[in-house]
C-alpha cells in the first residue's frame, strides 16, 4: 500500500491557493529513513513532498508545481528510472537528481538519456546532495526563464506582425478612399462651374427672357445629374466603410471593378506590363466589405505584376456560379492549393474572381509558403511579404476561398470565391 507524507501547510489548503514563497522539492524513496533525512536537510529551503513509491510520486507531480525531484533508483514496483521518465512526461521542466547504491553503466546511460540533472552514489554527504539540488534548481530556473522569454518574444513578434499587417491594410484602404474622393471632385467641379455661370447670368438681368429660362433649365439639369453622381459615389463610399454582419453587401461588383481599374492604372508596378480587366456584366454584389474586395484583387494583381521584371500579361475575369462548388475536386498538389476549405460559405450564388498571369510560375516549395507572413521571393524594394497573407486574412473574414494553380514557365492563376447575391438589373438611374 502506498503512503503519502505531505507537510501540514499543504494539508490545510490547496497548493495553488498558497503564495509561491519556496520552490517545491519531491523526494521519492521506498525507505522511510532516507526520506526523512532528506526532508530534514531541505525543509528550510523547499516545500518538501514525500512519496514512498513511484505512483504516489507521479500523482503528487500532477497535483503540485514540482521544481526538483530526488529519486532512488532501486525501489519496489516502479523503478527510479521509470519515475524519472514519468516525471518528465508530466512536466519536462522538472529537474531530477538520481541517487543509488547500485551503480551500473546501463542505469547511468538510461538516466542521462532521460535528461537526469545529476547522478549521485550512496552513501553521500550533506554537502554533495545540497550542491546537486542547488544545481538542479538553478537549471530549472534558467530553463523556465528561457522558455518564458521565448514565449514573450514570440508574443511580441506576433503583435508586431499583426501591427504591420494592419498598417498595410490601412494604407491600401487610404488609397481606395482617395480614389473615391477623386471621383467626387469631378462632379463637384462641374457643379461649382455651372453655379458660377448661373449666378453670373442672373446678376446681369432684372427680367428673365425665354432664352434665359432655357439656359437655366439646361444648366440645372446638368447640376441635378452631377448631384446625383455625388450621392451615388457617397453611398458607395459609406458602403465601403460599413463592416461585418450577415447582411453587409459591397455594392455592385461592376462599380467595384471600376474603382479597382483606377487604382491599377496609377500603381507603379503596372508599368511595362499588359493589364486586361474583363467586365462582370451580371448584376451581383459580394457579401463582404467593398474595400476588402478591392484590396484582395489589387494585392493579387500587384503580386502578378511583380512575379517577374520581364513584361508579361495580367488578366482579371469574373464569373457567377449558380450552384455550389464540388469541393471534392480541390486537392492540394505540388501545383495547386486550396485555402479555407473549412470556413468557406459554399452557398450559391458565388462570384469567382480570377487573376492570372503568364509569368514564370512557382516551384512547389514556393507555392507551399506563399501565404506565410514575411515570405517573399522579391527584393526588399518590391515587397514586404505581407500582400498574400493579407489576401488570405480578408478572404477568410469574408468566408470565401482561394484556389491557386501554377505551372513553372507558364504562369499562375488565383481564383477567389466570394459569397454573392443577385441584384436587380440596372436601369432607371438613382433614386
Amino acid at each position: 500500500m502506498s503512503t503519502t507524507l505531505i507537510p501540514d501547510a499543504a494539508r490545510t489548503a490547496p497548493v495553488n491557493a498558497l503564495p509561491r514563497r519556496k520552490p517545491v522539492l519531491l523526494i521519492v524513496d521506498d525507505e522511510e529513513g532516507p526520506r526523512q533525512s532528506l526532508q530534514v536537510i531541505f525543509k528550510d529551503e523547499f516545500e518538501v513532498l514525500l512519496a514512498a513509491d513511484g505512483p504516489t510520486a507521479i500523482a503528487l507531480a500532477q497535483q503540485h508545481p514540482v521544481d526538483v525531484a530526488i529519486t532512488d533508483i532501486r525501489m519496489a514496483g516502479m523503478s527510479g528510472i521509470e519515475v524519472l521518465e514519468r516525471l518528465k512526461h508530466v512536466n519536462p521542466g522538472i529537474e531530477v537528481v538520481v541517487i543509488t547504491a547500485y551503480e551500473t553503466t546501463e542505469t547511468i546511460r538510461q538516466a542521462l538519456r532521460l535528461q537526469a540533472c545529476d547522478y549521485i552514489n550512496k552513501p553521500f554527504d550533506v554537502a554533495t546532495i545540497r550542491a546537486a539540488v542547488r544545481r538542479a534548481l538553478q537549471r530549472h530556473t534558467l530553463d523556465y526563464e528561457l522558455r518564458h522569454n521565448a514565449e514573450h518574444v514570440q508574443a511580441l513578434r506576433a503583435e508586431l506582425q499583426n501591427q504591420r499587417i494592419s498598417e498595410q491594410i490601412a494604407q491600401t484602404r487610404g488609397e481606395i478612399y482617395a480614389s473615391i474622393i477623386h471621383d467626387i471632385n469631378g462632379p463637384l467641379t462641374v457643379i461649382s462651374g455651372y453655379l458660377q455661370m448661373l449666378n453670373q447670368r442672373l446678376s446681369q438681368t432684372d427680367r428673365l427672357e425665354p432664352a434665359d429660362l432655357e439656359f437655366l433649365r439646361e444648366r440645372l439639369r446638368v447640376i441635378t445629374r452631377q448631384v446625383t453622381n455625388c450621392i451615388e459615389i457617397s453611398r458607395r463610399y459609406l458602403s465601403y466603410l460599413r463592416r461585418g454582419g450577415e447582411d453587409t453587401l459591397s455594392g455592385r461588383v461592376e462599380q467595384l471593378l471600376g474603382d479597382l481599374a483606377q487604382l491599377v492604372r496609377v500603381h507603379p508596378s503596372s508599368q511595362r506590363h499588359e493589364f486586361v480587366l474583363h467586365p462582370v456584366t451580371d448584376p451581383v454584389a459580394v457579401r463582404a466589405n467593398g474595400t476588402d474586395f478591392i484590396q484582395v484583387l489589387l494585392n493579387l494583381i500587384v503580386n502578378a505584376f511583380q512575379c517577374s521584371p520581364e513584361p508579361h500579361r495580367v488578366e482579371v475575369e469574373g464569373r457567377v456560379y449558380e450552384t455550389a462548388l464540388d469541393l471534392s475536386q480541390f486537392r492540394d498538389t505540388p501545383r495547386t492549393r486550396f485555402i479555407n476549405m473549412e470556413g468557406f460559405d459554399n452557398t450559391p450564388p458565388l462570384l469567382a474572381m480570377q487573376v492570372r498571369d503568364n509569368g514564370p510560375g512557382m516551384a512547389p516549395e514556393v507555392l507551399a509558403r506563399i501565404f506565410d507572413p514575411w515570405f517573399t521571393t522579391k527584393d526588399r524594394q518590391q515587397g514586404t511579404g505581407l500582400g498574400l497573407n493579407i489576401v488570405q486574412r480578408l478572404v477568410k473574414a469574408a468566408r470565401g476561398a482561394i484556389h491557386v494553380e501554377t505551372t513553372p514557365g507558364q504562369g499562375t492563376t488565383f481564383t477567389v470565391y466570394f459569397p454573392a447575391v443577385r441584384l436587380p438589373s440596372a436601369g432607371g438611374g438613382a433614386s
